[in-house]
């Protein structure tokens, strides 16, 4: 893990990152609640609510994404290429999550099968997804990618690479993780 900056210092506008399923939600609701800021997923803005993951237009997406970044705090999680640009230039913090692909996967069929998941689509009906097995695999390698970004930025960063770098970044910034 890289040295735990002060949470101070990463600002009020913090953006999570990393792999699918790495634990980024989890985390930002965390980091939310420690600062009495939104948290926001970008995941739901993306998907309609009371499906199992159906997209949403992608201007209503846009729109969504556009209105959270424009509000003064807030912790914010997911990737979407698409939109990442907007984020960063609003963004005054970065923390970069990664998990092992077996954790990944594992988190994935846990939170799917019990229903159990932060940032979870409101009225939900999720299910186990090919597509969803075939993404985690073939996004295994990227967490590198997000801390070159994340690096590029010149923002504040912090690198979580397994799980026992989110405990210790939880114990030093005296975070609450709820379990997904």
């Amino acid at each position: 893990m890289t040295d735990i900056l002060p949470l101070a210092q990463l600002g009020r506008r913090i953006m999570v990152t990393g792999p699918t399923n790495a634990g980024k939600s989890t985390l930002t609701v965390a980091l939310a609640d420690k600062l009495g800021v939104p948290a926001y997923h970008v995941d739901l803005f993306r998907h309609l609510p009371h499906t199992d993951w159906e997209p949403r237009p992608t201007e209503d997406f846009h729109a969504l994404h556009a209105a959270a970044i424009a509000e003064p705090e807030w912790v914010m999680d997911g990737n979407y290429s698409e939109i990442l640009p907007q984020r960063l230039a609003r963004a005054t913090g970065i923390v970069v999550v990664d998990a092992p692909l077996l954790s990944r996967y594992v988190r994935y069929f846990k939170r799917t099968l019990q229903r159990q998941r932060v940032g979870a689509l409101e009225g939900g009906k999720d299910s186990i997804k090919w597509d969803m097995i075939h993404w985690l695999w073939h996004t295994r390698g990227t967490a590198e990618a997000h801390r070159k970004l994340a690096s590029e930025t010149g923002l504040p960063a912090v690198f979580c690479r397994d799980q026992r770098d989110v405990a210790a970044l939880c114990a030093a910034w005296d975070l609450r993780l709820s379990l997904s």
